[in-house]
C-alpha cells in the first residue's frame, strides 16, 4: 500500500494527497471529490505514514494495521465508521487485541475505519511490487528456517537411537556360505549368474 504523501488536516473531513508545495502553503487534493485546496503552515497536518495506534506493548503503525484489515477483508472494504461504537470497538479488538483502550478514543477508532475505506476506494491499499517481493523473500526465509529446524530435530533423534546390533556369524556358516555354492556350480556345470548392473545415477 502507498501512504506516502497522504495527509489528514485537522478541522477538515477526509484525506488529502499532497500535489505541490509553495512558499507558504501546499496544494492538496481531496481523495473523495478530487477538489484542490491550499493548506497552510498554521494548519495541523498529520501524515498517515507517521501515525501509530497505542497498544499496551509497542505502538502499531497505521500501515501495519491496515495490512491486517486488508487481509481479513480479502482486499475488500471494512466496517463503516458510522456503525455504533460497540461494533467498532469489537472489530478493533479482533484485529488488535492489545490496543490501549484508555488512550485510543472512540473518535480515533472512527477515523481509523473511515480512512481505511477512503484509501480502499482510491486504490491505495493494494500491495506494491516492492512489498510483494519483500513478502516472498520473508516467506522463503521462514520456510528455509523451518526446514533447517526439522533437519536438526531429525539429526538429534537419529543420534539418540542406538546402533542396531549385528548378528554374529559362526565360522561354520561362513565357510558354508563361501564354499558350498562354488562346489555346487562346479559339480553341475551351471553357469555363474551375475546380477545386471543398475543405472549409474543416484536413487531418489
Amino acid at each position: 500500500m502507498e501512504l506516502t504523501g497522504i495527509i489528514a488536516i485537522s478541522g477538515k473531513a477526509g484525506l488529502y494527497r499532497v500535489i505541490a508545495q509553495g512558499k507558504n502553503n501546499i496544494i492538496v487534493e481531496s481523495l473523495e471529490d478530487k477538489r484542490r485546496v491550499p493548506a497552510y503552515s498554521t494548519d495541523k497536518i498529520s501524515a498517515l505514514e507517521d501515525i501509530s495506534i497505542y497498544t499496551y506493548t509497542e505502538d502499531k503503525p497505521l500501515k501495519v494495521i491496515y495490512d491486517i484489515i486488508f487481509k481479513k477483508e480479502n482486499g475488500g472494504e471494512t466496517i463503516s465508521h458510522k456503525e455504533d461504537a460497540a461494533k467498532l470497538h469489537n472489530y478493533l479488538l479482533e484485529i488488535l487485541p492489545d490496543y490501549d483502550q484508555e488512550r485510543v478514543y472512540g473518535s480515533d477508532i472512527k477515523k481509523l475505519f473511515q480512512w481505511y475505506n477512503l484509501l480502499h476506494k482510491g486504490g491505495l491499499l493494494i500491495p506494491t511490487e516492492e512489498e510483494k517481493a519483500e513478502k516472498k523473500t520473508s516467506k522463503k526465509a521462514a520456510d528455509k528456517s523451518a526446514t533447517t529446524d526439522t533437519e536438526k530435530e531429525t539429526s538429534k533423534e537419529t543420534a539418540k537411537k542406538p546402533a542396531a546390533a549385528k548378528k554374529p556369524i559362526t565360522v561354520k556358516k561362513a565357510v558354508e556360505k563361501s564354499v558350498a555354492p562354488k562346489a555346487s556350480a562346479k559339480a553341475s556345470g551351471a553357469k555363474k549368474m551375475v546380477a545386471p548392473k543398475t543405472g549409474g545415477g543416484r536413487g531418489k
